[in-house]
Formats: structure tokens, C-alpha cells, sequence
């Protein structure tokens, strides 16, 4: 069984059934998704379609930002040996270090909230990035400080593009 933190809100419980059958949460879901390009489906759940969409994935430490029906999510999975590490207290240990912070998705600059040696804690916002007409805020994933900015106000920005050095 997995575990899924959304939004570091939810957290959910995942097992993998057979075909296209999950169990969320001790409830038996039924997914079935189409291909629409890549990393792109439509997804049909209780006969309701979502357009879902991997934005990125961080496959080191198991994050990944997914977009549904133009909603972006944070997702983080952990299986029973991420929460037995977590319960031994050594998951800290084997995190990789944060270096810096950059662009899930192409998109404008509208607004950068912190500035060279601002101490954050997880979850603060950094930065405000206008995305598909949508402005999508861009939290800090850990505790860091911000070593060098990157990006200014009304910049446009590439996916993948480094916006922000930390340590």
C-alpha cells in the first residue's frame, strides 16, 4: 500500500487492484484513462471525464505536480519503507539536498515575494506564475534560504528553467 499527501492537505491511501481497478481510501475506484499525448490522458472516473496532465516529476524524492482540469495538485507517495524510515527517524538522511527551484511549467512571472537571504519554512510562497491564464503560486517543497533569485516581474519562463538558487 502506498500513501499519497496531496497539497500537504490529504493524504490518501493507494493499492493497486487488477486491470483498472484502485482502491482509494478502503473504496474500490474503477479508472479508466486514454492517451491523449504524452504524459497527457483523459481519465474517466463514475462517468465523469478529467483532462489530467504530469506537469513534473521528481523521481528522487517521489513528488510529482499534476494538473486536473486546469487544478494543479502536489502529490507525494510514500510506500511502507519511506513511512518505516520516516518512523526510524532516518528519512531526513536520505533526502537530497534541495538546491534550487525551478519552473514546473512554462509560463510569466507576475510576481516574486521573497528576496537573497529570506529564511522559509515549507509551504511559504515564493514566487506567483501565470500559467495558461492562471496564476499558479509556487511554494518553497522544505525549509531553506534563498541564496540567489534568478527571474524578476514580467519575466517569461521556460519549464525547467532555474528561477530561484536556495540552500
Amino acid at each position: 500500500m502506498q500513501k499519497a499527501e496531496v497539497n500537504e492537505k490529504k493524504t490518501l491511501s493507494l493499492l493497486k487492484g487488477e486491470g483498472n481497478e484502485w482502491i482509494i481510501d478502503n473504496e474500490k475506484v474503477v479508472l479508466d484513462k486514454v492517451v491523449v499525448a504524452k504524459n497527457k490522458w483523459h481519465v474517466l472516473k463514475n462517468n465523469r471525464v478529467y483532462s489530467v496532465e504530469l506537469v513534473s516529476i521528481d523521481k528522487g524524492s517521489r513528488n510529482a505536480i499534476i494538473k486536473v482540469n486546469a487544478t494543479i495538485y502536489t502529490v507525494s507517495i510514500k510506500d511502507k519503507f519511506d513511512e518505516l524510515l520516516h518512523d526510524l527517524g532516518m528519512d531526513a538522511a536520505i533526502k537530497p539536498k534541495l538546491n534550487d527551484i525551478k519552473a514546473p511549467m512554462p509560463g510569466l512571472v507576475v510576481q516574486v515575494l521573497v528576496k537573497e537571504g529570506d529564511e522559509l519554512l515549507k509551504g511559504d510562497t515564493l514566487l506567483v506564475l501565470e500559467a495558461m491564464k492562471m496564476e499558479n503560486a509556487i511554494k518553497a517543497p522544505a525549509d531553506m534560504k534563498v541564496k540567489s533569485i534568478k527571474i524578476s516581474k514580467g519575466q517569461k519562463v521556460e519549464k525547467g528553467e532555474v528561477l530561484i538558487l536556495v540552500n
